[in-house]
């Protein structure tokens, strides 16, 4: 068999054993291939995506870094990365993978949302607001820019600006406006 075909063997039983829900036997197949092309990218953006599902973080933060490592990295696959690095605490390596996402694709709105949450953890809030403030202008009716803006603006005694997102919040996600006001003790 040549070696294209055995490629597109193993992509279909991958392929079938994620349609069955199969996920660890896909992971599998995708292994075996890395073995034999591991320098793919579907293969090694294929484990990345597959271990994320498995909760396995560490394991596609290894892929993820595989995949950025190419010169056509995409910003998505630079936000993936930062998005699990975030989540397991690698804040100042998340903040640039979102920073390389937003290098490539400015208007990627869950990167501006992802490098605005890095930089309250480091509690650089005036950075903070201005990540925030681009993700809420690129995604105006997601509600979670809105709420970490209105903290910040907490975190750095603005009450006044916090009360202005809580009256806009009110107009179409009321449950994020009341758990603000339960929060910072903030009524509209």
């Amino acid at each position: 068999m040549s070696v294209k075909l055995r490629w597109y063997v193993f992509r279909f039983y991958a392929s079938v054993f994620i349609v069955l829900g199969l996920r660890q036997k896909a992971i599998d197949i995708f292994e075996q291939m890395l073995g034999e092309y591991p320098n793919d990218p579907y293969v090694i953006a294929s484990l990345a995506y597959l271990k994320t599902q498995e909760g396995d973080k560490r394991g596609a933060i290894e892929m993820y870094k595989r995949v950025v490592q190419r010169s056509d990295a995409s910003a998505q696959s630079w936000y993936n990365l930062g998005f699990l690095q975030e989540e397991t605490g690698q804040i100042e390596d998340a903040e640039f993978s979102f920073r390389k996402a937003l290098e490539l694709d400015e208007k990627l709105d869950l990167a501006w949302y992802g490098l605005g949450l890095t930089l309250i953890q480091q509690r650089r809030f005036d950075d903070a607001v201005k990540a925030l403030k681009k993700n809420t202008q690129l995604q105006p009716m997601s509600p979670y820019g809105w709420y970490q803006l209105a903290r910040v603006y907490v975190d750095r005694q603005e009450p006044e600006e916090a009360v202005k997102i809580i009256r806009h919040l009110k107009d179409f996600e009321p449950k994020f406006a009341k758990q603000l006001e339960r929060e910072t003790g903030l009524t509209v």
